[in-house]
């Protein structure tokens, strides 16, 4: 007995055009689905912050101790930031200002703003920076190799070191303020007139930073952000 053999259909030809595994032909520049498990893995989501317990009121106060502190110290700031500015946006200094009072005030917010910065980086941020990046200095590694980019001393093998945001804001204000207070020192000696448009566009050039600043850095020594990283004994110990 003989039994007939039969084989599959082979898919006919197309011309060279690209064809799928059922044999089906697939237009030129149209790319394939990919393969299941293919493609880039999807990306990790961030991981979020432990949920801490609630924190007692005699905990918050400690806790919270410096950002109150801090935001005395700002209001006045704030003050007397305002005092000046509203002056020169309405043209008119205040009522119970003469001009030398006037003049003084700014260059008193100057030497003020001067004084509180250097204390922080002096004192302050060098002690919270132990422990939390947003009062640290960083200084990475100094590239190798062809040397490119910036290196304190130029030096081989130098570090660059770089500002975290509330320093960076440090330079920022105080490139303003020292050029306010020049200009207002001048008109204390009579070398210039007052302007209180020139003023103005001088207060404008750091004021922004001020406020932004000034906000911040209370935010950041909040009872919230400082029991991430410090005990209650810890805080308690600050010398300040």
């Amino acid at each position: 007995m003989t039994y007939e053999t039969t084989s599959e259909p082979t898919a006919p030809a197309h011309n060279g055009a690209a064809v799928d595994r059922a044999g089906t032909p697939q237009p030129d520049g149209v790319p394939k689905a990919p393969e299941s498990g293919s493609g880039p893995d999807p990306k990790p989501e961030p991981e979020a912050e432990p949920t801490l317990p609630p924190l007692t009121p005699q905990e918050f106060r400690i806790y919270n101790r410096l950002a109150e502190q801090m935001d005395y110290f700002h209001d006045h700031f704030r003050q007397m930031y305002s005092t000046l500015h509203t002056a020169c946006a309405t043209n008119r200094r205040p009522a119970n200002m003469t001009l030398k009072q006037f003049l003084d005030e700014g260059i008193r917010l100057a030497r003020y703003l001067d004084m509180h910065h250097s204390i922080e980086e002096t004192h302050l941020y060098p002690l919270l920076g132990r422990k939390m990046p947003e009062f640290r200095v960083t200084a990475p590694p100094a590239s190798s190799g062809s040397g490119k980019g910036k290196k304190a001393g130029g030096g081989k093998g130098a570090r660059v070191k770089e500002e975290c945001e509330l320093l960076r804001q440090h330079r920022l204000i105080h490139e303003g303020v020292d050029e306010m207070a020049d200009y207002l020192r001048r008109c204390k000696d009579r070398e210039c007139e007052l302007e209180l448009g020139v003023l103005k566009e001088k207060l404008d050039s750091w004021g922004s930073v001020l406020l932004q600043h000034l906000d911040e850095e209370v935010r950041d020594l909040g009872a919230e952000k400082m029991r991430r990283y410090w005990t209650v004994q810890e805080v308690k110990a600050f010398p300040m």
